[in-house]
């Protein structure tokens, strides 16, 4: 099959690779129709390369077709339609039956003392095979996969279930917005764009997005969000307190993570790190490495005293400096962590179904591409350029 394979820092290539087979009786092997490049993507194309080898399947958000299933793959069929979420989880261990699927401990890596396995996201998270490829093999398949209605609708539809709907779901859900409250949303990216609508879905009065990129604001405002260019205000932390009573935000959320613009020490840095010998580079990531802070330093200046900040960017710093006075002095609450998909499929496979779109789910792709044009799609999307906000690749184009 054709699948997207990482090759080095900033390279990847459409390669030939083995077909994926069943290997447990809980396997099941879907056709991919399509799949998705995350920002989180962009993390292992340039920072997070010491984790991965020369070859590794990259990808997970991806849906499709099933093609098998193993003998214990629950009531999953062949000829569904399904979502597959980017965390493998089996449903029935201590941490999934509380909503936590994000640390099940069937699937736990604890070689690495990292939690769930993910797909395609490195030696970290079980080096497991990712979406961007005409076949994936779903471990787990009696829990995992979603199914949704074939009902001829465009696959954008339920694409995000994989990913970008939970987490913002679960972003707003960890952001504890009050009745009527207020939003700020860092970045609007894909996880920036869908938090800020669903913020408003669920009754915030005010969401305001803090981005750099004229298209991506512009997405935002048709869907009723609010919106500030950080570079064109001289007091960010003033402009959003003039919106939210002088307080500031009631809640934040950090959509932007460990490669926010505005930190030049920690950018040079993973340069540097980035280039080091993997056997030099990975335990030093691991032990050491400080992340781009910019955002979660802005988030914490924007929220006001009491407010909540949620954070869905990806971290993996192991030594970020925190202003520990300054939220121990303002009470400020932080959630965080990988979304833990399977908890809200109820809550938000109905709305991406709905014929109205209330959350605009058809109205986040900006592009949708051959999975041979990838490499070209993640510079694109990496530099930001072309209106490019989000990428769905196609296997069989």
């Amino acid at each position: 099959m054709r699948a997207l394979t990482w090759q080095g820092r900033e390279k990847v290539s459409v390669e030939d690779v083995p077909d994926p087979r069943i290997e447990q009786p809980t396997d099941a092997i879907v056709r991919v129709t399509s799949t998705a490049i995350c920002g989180s993507d962009l993390h292992l194309y340039g920072v997070l390369g010491m984790f991965l080898d020369s070859g590794d399947v990259l990808g997970h958000e991806a849906m499709g077709v099933v093609e098998e299933v193993g003998p214990e793959a629950g009531n999953l069929r062949v000829g569904d339609r399904v979502v597959v979420p980017f965390n493998i989880a089996c449903g029935h261990c201590w941490m999934c039956e509380r909503g936590l699927q994000t640390q099940c401990e069937t699937t736990q890596v604890r070689s690495q003392d990292k939690g769930a396995a993910l797909f395609g996201y490195t030696k970290l998270y079980g080096q497991v095979p990712g979406g961007q490829a005409q076949y994936l093999r779903v471990p787990q398949a009696q829990y995992g996969p979603v199914v949704v209605p074939d009902d001829g609708s465009p696959d954008e539809r339920y694409l995000y279930l994989s990913d970008v709907v939970p987490t913002a779901w679960q972003a707003v859900e960890y952001a504890d917005v009050p009745p009527g409250g207020t939003v700020v949303v860092l970045g609007l990216g894909p996880i920036g764009q869908m938090s800020a609508r669903i913020a408003l879905h669920r009754g915030a009065s005010r969401v305001v997005g803090i981005e750099r990129v004229p298209e991506r604001r512009a997405m935002a405002e048709r869907h009723g969000v609010e919106t500030l260019d950080p570079s064109a205000v001289d007091d960010l932390v003033g402009a959003v307190r003039d919106l939210t009573s002088g307080r500031g935000a009631d809640s934040v959320i950090d959509a932007v993570g460990m490669e926010a613009h505005g930190s030049p020490v920690a950018e040079a840095t993973q340069k540097v790190v980035g280039v080091l010998p993997d056997a030099l580079a990975a335990p030093l990531t691991e032990r050491a490495a400080t992340d781009r802070l910019a955002a979660l330093y802005t988030a914490i200046d924007l929220v006001r005293r009491g407010g909540t900040i949620s954070i869905s960017g990806v971290y993996g710093g192991a030594k970020d400096p925190l202003p520990m006075m300054q939220l121990f002095d303002k009470q400020v609450t932080l959630r965080m962590g990988q979304a833990n998909v399977r908890r809200w499929t109820d809550d938000v496979l109905p709305l991406a179904a709905d014929v109205s779109d209330p959350l605009g789910v058809l109205d986040l792709r900006t592009h949708r591409l051959p999975l041979e044009s990838a490499p070209d799609a993640y510079r694109t999307f990496q530099r930001k350029e072309d209106g490019c906000i989000k990428v769905v690749l196609d296997p069989w184009a």
